[in-house]
């Protein structure tokens, strides 16, 4: 064996560990899974297509991996999985790997915000604060931002500082309505997510 034959083999060995395993490899098992309708592993391989494999993609792979991520997220989304559908509603947001689209992008946030989702409410009542994708509407944008800084999460204060931004913009009437509104939603809704 070569001087450097060893050092290759120690590579090819080292390379299969997990350790050194590509992050966004699609593990068969999970993929099985996805394949035979398993909700959650539908989520973990768009999650792990989107990851990719460590290794440079070009523009035409990439968007290739959001096109399949998409797919994998709205067979989740379509069955009403919360994380699944924030994923869609990103990609459709973005215009990755579907036709940017933002009525789609309100629709899946919205069925995510409705379940609880504190991520989905504050970019929803992000939206309605700025006129993308929907109507601008500082009303809207107070409830689902006030909804959103209510959930205990790392972005909370950042939550609390966007409700009270779109507080200043609705009078005190309509902030108490909302505040009305939100705990109404509350008593009817469970958080699911923070």
């Amino acid at each position: 064996m070569s001087q450097h034959g060893w050092q290759w083999g120690l590579i090819l060995l080292l390379a299969g560990s997990p350790v050194f395993a590509q992050s966004g490899a699609v593990d068969p098992g999970v993929q099985a899974k996805a394949d035979a309708g398993d909700i959650q592993a539908q989520v973990i391989v768009g999650e792990r297509i989107l990851a990719g494999t460590g290794a440079p993609r070009d523009s035409r792979e990439l968007a290739a991996d959001y096109s399949q991520a998409a797919g994998w997220f709205r067979k989740a989304a379509e069955k009403g999985n919360v994380e699944a559908e924030v994923h869609l509603a990103d990609l459709y947001r973005d215009g990755r790997g579907v036709t940017r689209d933002m009525t789609q992008a309100i629709t899946w946030y919205r069925k995510a915000a409705e379940t609880g989702d504190a991520g989905a409410q504050a970019t929803l009542g992000i939206l309605y604060s700025v006129g993308m994708g929907v109507s601008r509407d500082d009303v809207e944008a107070y409830y689902w931002l006030s909804l959103a800084a209510d959930a205990k999460s790392p972005n909370q204060a950042k939550r609390i500082a966007n409700r009270q931004s779109a507080g200043e913009h609705i009078t005190t009437d309509q902030q108490a309505a909302v505040q009305d509104r939100v705990a109404g939603w509350k008593a009817a809704h469970p958080r699911t997510r923070p």
